[in-house]
């Protein structure tokens, strides 16, 4: 099966100067906008996200730290993403990703404020998320190898501190303007092994492949953030994610948006029936759109899951567009 590789639809592989942020992001891969939402903005996301973690009447108590047990806490992936029970369409969640401030850049890295956006969700890590089965870190691109250019940028909106020993993001920084001469030096095996079986925008990388990228210049970067800054990456550019060496509590809004003109008419209505049913789907907004469904136990339905959002979104005319219910 060979994916689909619309070169002639997206932008071009060279950059072009800006005189902003984006000529930042386009030789590191990535960027840090400070102050995108304001402080009382934040304070209150992040309450909300808490909030949500504590209402599943689990036996989970924020306060409590002997609660803080994968017991008592919904799935989640990795100890800190939450794929399922709605989490991607609280209330919350949605009006965080309409910021002015997130908004506005999406739509300077594309050149368009007719976006669309993903059905991504919220990450809330637990300080002590590797002691309840952490992994180790898995350096990967988000991006196909055979797809050219930039496709897809990558954020999430930061709601608490993100220092050197926080848990967050790590980069190679500067990998992503090396995406195609890697790929074309070290082109993919689709027939066999883990790729064979996984979608194809996803790769991951061996401790070989990272020298490859470190003898050329990129450092691998633990990503620092304040509350209130938005991280941007582009799906190019390796990255992985580290648990907490602190005790904060990790707490972060993943946020991605591309032109809406891009997803096709299929695609679109795929989008519309996960939308009805409170799923999530991948970051991607207009293409691979496949839903995380509802979280099963054993075969089961597990219990704790839900068929709506606690608080669902205020359905104005611009969310509608945005989520790709109505077309600009």
């Amino acid at each position: 099966m060979t994916p689909y590789i619309g070169d002639t639809a997206y932008p071009s592989s060279e950059p072009l100067k800006h005189g902003d942020w984006r000529d930042e992001f386009d030789v590191k891969g990535y960027v840090v906008l400070k102050n995108v939402v304001p402080k009382e903005r934040v304070l209150y996301y992040r309450q909300k996200m808490l909030d949500w973690l504590g209402s599943f009447d689990n036996g989970f108590n924020i306060n409590d730290r002997s609660t803080w047990t994968e017991e008592n806490l919904p799935w989640s992936f990795k100890n800190g993403m939450y794929l399922n029970y709605c989490a991607a369409h609280e209330k919350y969640v949605w009006d965080a990703k309409q910021e002015p401030g997130v908004l506005d850049a999406f739509a300077k890295i594309w050149g368009t404020d007719e976006l669309i956006a993903s059905y991504d969700t919220v990450n809330i890590t637990l300080p002590n998320a590797a002691e309840m089965g952490g992994k180790k870190p898995w350096p990967h691109v988000d991006q196909a190898p055979e797809r050219n250019g930039m496709h897809c940028v990558q954020g999430f909106i930061n709601l608490s501190e993100a220092g050197p020993k926080d848990g967050g993001l790590v980069v190679m920084e500067g990998s992503a303007p090396l995406f195609e001469k890697f790929f074309k030096e070290f082109p993919p095996d689709r027939t066999k092994g883990p790729l064979a079986a996984l979608h194809y925008d996803f790769y991951p990388f061996q401790d070989e492949d990272l020298k490859w990228y470190e003898a050329r210049g990129c450092k691998i970067v633990k990503v620092c953030a304040e509350p209130g800054d938005l991280v941007l990456w582009d799906s190019r550019q390796m990255h992985y994610a580290v648990y907490p060496e602190t005790d904060l509590i990790r707490t972060v809004i993943y946020t991605c948006y591309t032109p809406a003109a891009w997803i096709s008419a299929e695609d679109l209505e795929k989008k519309k029936e996960i939308f009805h049913k409170w799923e999530a789907t991948t970051h991607w907004p207009h293409i691979n759109i496949h839903s995380h469904g509802k979280h099963m136990i054993d075969g089961k339905l597990d219990p704790l899951e839900r068929e709506e959002p606690l608080e669902k979104p205020e359905m104005t005319d611009k969310l509608e567009k945005l989520v790709g219910l109505k077309p600009y």
